[in-house]
């Protein structure tokens, strides 16, 4: 118990940058993901050819890679970005695509019946998306959405790769340094803590949801 105590505050000087990646990357990735799945039922072939290419790519490659492409590959042709900018366009870009097929097959688990009567009641389309379409969405899409947030909770770990220091650099560079397993089984546990918590939030919003049908 010690020894956990001596590691516990450097592992947990990690934990702001691994939450600042989880909720960056929600915000960003959500109103993303519902835009490209908007797109992907464009009447415009151009536009779907190109978000169906985008998805294809983001969820054909590793996160890994395209994170290191973003920091790395970029700047050698000239765009930069920060090290926590790098992540946050890596994570989100990857996300969006992932949420995005959430979203479409959520829209289509929708009555064609729902957007006649919207039509009816002299909505508009924007009208009928977000106060008819999108509430009712929602409610499909919780369960696999909650999947994709614990996903994230953990792919906080690849920030490494580029130096930032989360959890589990901070483990790392622990157990490095003192030939141990501790900070690993320490980092481990922090981990669960976080899905347990986020599991927990999810369930009570689907219950909350559930509600309202």
């Amino acid at each position: 118990m010690s020894e956990i105590g001596n590691y516990l505050p450097t592992i947990l000087s990690g934990l702001n940058m691994t939450l600042g990646v989880f909720f960056v990357t929600i915000i960003g990735s959500i109103p993303l993901g519902i835009i490209v799945a908007l797109a992907m039922r464009s009447q415009y072939f151009m536009l779907r050819w190109f978000v169906n290419g985008y998805i294809w790519i983001m969820r054909g490659t590793p996160l890994l890679l395209q994170l290191i492409f973003v920091y790395y590959g970029l700047g050698m042709i000239g765009i930069t970005f920060s090290r926590f900018n790098a992540v946050a366009f890596a994570f989100i870009i990857n996300y969006a695509a992932y949420l995005a097929e959430i979203f479409r097959g959520g829209i289509q688990a929708i009555p064609q019946g729902q957007f006649e009567a919207a039509q009816v009641l002299g909505l508009s389309k924007t009208q009928s998306f977000f106060k008819v379409i999108l509430p009712q969405v929602i409610k499909i899409v919780v369960p696999a959405f909650g999947n994709e947030v614990i996903n994230l909770v953990k792919d906080t770990s690849l920030v490494y790769v580029i130096g930032l220091g989360d959890i589990l650099r901070a483990g790392t560079i622990a157990a490095s340094r003192d030939v141990s397993l501790i900070p690993y089984l320490i980092v481990g546990v922090v981990y669960l803590i976080m899905i347990a918590i986020v599991t927990l939030a999810l369930r009570a919003s689907e219950k909350k949801l559930n509600t309202w049908r």
